[in-house]
């Protein structure tokens, strides 16, 4: 704030002295009493204001400020602002950084396509998803021993602690792994992928039920477009199923709870992303494997087996194997983004993932979508994304 002049008023509002570019402070008081001042020295310079408050004596209430200080300085000697502006730098480390990240990314989304590509047809051929999930987390686990064994990667360091915490997250991404897979076994990838996206529900559900957590309303408002685009996609879709729509909302809770899990099982544990999944893999793999055997069974296995084979071709183990190699490696990678990224990032990534899956499927499986269905996964996506930035 700038004075270009001051008229003499009959009790003196500002006290300086001639000598001193600095004034001193100057108090205008209601009270009748008014304190001697020294006279005003005039400047033909302008003033500039550096403060402006309220001040109250010893004696009186603090509910009723009685004078108001002003602190003035002449506009010839300026004092500096103590302002620190940090300007954002990029150098090449930042840059690397930037690029390790985008590199994480499109990994992620590369392998995500690619497995449920391979998944759909091995399930098309092969009908039993205990099995086929159970081969995808055996896979992971068995590429890991021999990286630790080989030293290709370094084995983790695991006590009684970290099992102790890792085990309900493995329960909860061996049920959303299992329940994925009988989703995508009885509709199509989109489908299960369009529901999927409602997750984000889920997680505001189960976060405000179990942890007591509350979250601003936009949040709560982006839950709308999730909600109504998974609600008209369902409605709509043409091969719609009661088994693959259930398996998609069970996998969504599961994965929410292994969430939550994973945050506190993660407090103050020294682990890498890579070496976090490979524990939780072969855990899964111990829970999963005596249900798959009660739930098929090895003589469905081998009956099954020999008919996706007569059908096929040798290709059919071929498609077993890439599903069961890039459902480790997507995730493993997708982990290991998590280490390099905020939680947020990764979530804006996971719906750019979802819609790469869903275009890629309907474009290779020849999907019959109708236009209301298209709608109503666009209307699910955005709301995912809408989240996203709500809880930013």
């Amino acid at each position: 704030m700038m004075l270009s002049s001051l008229n003499r008023a009959t009790h003196p509002i500002f006290t300086a002295s001639s000598s001193s570019s600095e004034f001193s402070p100057c108090i205008r008081r209601n009270s009748s009493t008014v304190p001697n001042f020294s006279p005003l020295s005039i400047t033909h310079k302008p003033l500039h204001i550096s403060s402006l408050h309220r001040r109250l004596t010893p004696s009186e209430n603090k509910k009723s400020p009685t004078s108001t200080v002003c602190n003035a300085y002449e506009a010839g000697q300026p004092r500096p602002l103590d302002i620190n502006i940090e300007l954002p730098v990029v150098d090449g480390e930042q840059a690397a950084q930037k690029i390790k990240i985008g590199i994480y990314f499109a990994t992620w989304w590369a392998l995500n396509v690619v497995f449920n590509i391979y998944n759909k047809k091995v399930l098309n051929a092969f009908p039993y998803p205990w099995l086929t999930s159970t081969l995808s987390l055996a896979c992971g686990s068995l590429m890991m021993l021999v990286s630790w064994a080989t030293r290709v990667a370094d084995a983790p360091r695991v006590d009684s602690e970290f099992l102790k915490s890792l085990l309900p997250v493995a329960i909860a991404h061996t049920i959303g792994h299992v329940a994925a897979t009988v989703s995508m076994s009885k509709v199509a990838v989109s489908f299960t992928h369009i529901i999927k996206s409602g997750e984000p529900a889920f997680s505001v559900l189960v976060s405000g039920l179990v942890l007591g957590e509350t979250f601003p309303l936009p949040v709560y408002l982006s839950l709308l477009p999730i909600i109504g685009g998974c609600a008209l996609a369902a409605i709509t879709e043409l091969n719609f199923n009661v088994i693959g729509f259930m398996g998609a909302m069970v996998s969504n809770l599961a994965f929410v709870f292994r969430n939550i899990f994973s945050k506190k099982g993660m407090k103050g544990k020294s682990i890498s992303g890579m070496n976090y999944y490979a524990c939780l893999s072969i855990m899964s793999l111990l829970i999963l494997t005596p249900f798959a055997i009660a739930m098929e069974g090895p003589q469905m296995w081998a009956a099954g087996w020999q008919n996706a084979v007569a059908q096929i071709g040798p290709n059919f183990v071929w498609w077993v194997v890439a599903q069961s190699i890039f459902y480790h490696l997507y995730n493993q990678v997708s982990y290991m983004s998590l280490d390099q990224i905020s939680p947020l990032t990764f979530s804006v990534g996971n719906t750019m993932k979802r819609i790469s899956v869903i275009v890629s499927s309907i474009i290779i499986f020849h999907t019959p979508i109708q236009p209301v269905n298209a709608l109503g996964a666009a209307i699910a996506i955005f709301g995912t994304f809408l989240y996203s930035q709500a809880k930013l």
